[in-house]
């Protein structure tokens, strides 16, 4: 199949690392007067950590009516980035709620120009 040998992915996989993968879901005050206010700020923090380079990839949701507000990977692990959602401004304000979970994936990797 498309000439990817066994060795050739025991040698990729070899170069994993270890991510966090954080679902944003909307939170019981989502809807609440100021909450948009809250998200901007969410959205600010956000820019600092992936200019800190905690965050690797956001990707937030068109709004498309589902409950998902967006997709995050950071480079920390599980406790550290629990660490860190926990004090955004969205998650303390009860505006957006967040699962997290650990993850394996190859650096370097990014999403499509």
């Amino acid at each position: 199949m498309s000439g990817i040998s066994d060795e050739f992915m025991q040698e990729e996989l070899k170069g994993l690392r270890r991510y966090t993968l954080v679902l944003l879901r909307a939170g019981p005050k989502r809807g609440s007067p100021g909450a948009d206010k809250v998200v901007w700020e969410h959205g600010r923090r956000n820019f600092q950590l992936r200019r800190d380079g905690l965050l690797n990839i956001v990707c937030p949701a068109d709004g498309d009516g589902t409950e998902v507000a967006g997709v995050c990977i950071f480079s920390t692990d599980l406790a550290k980035t629990r660490e860190v959602m926990d004090g955004d401004p969205a998650v303390s304000a009860g505006v957006l709620r967040y699962e997290a979970y650990s993850i394996r994936g190859f650096p370097g990797d990014s999403l499509s120009r």
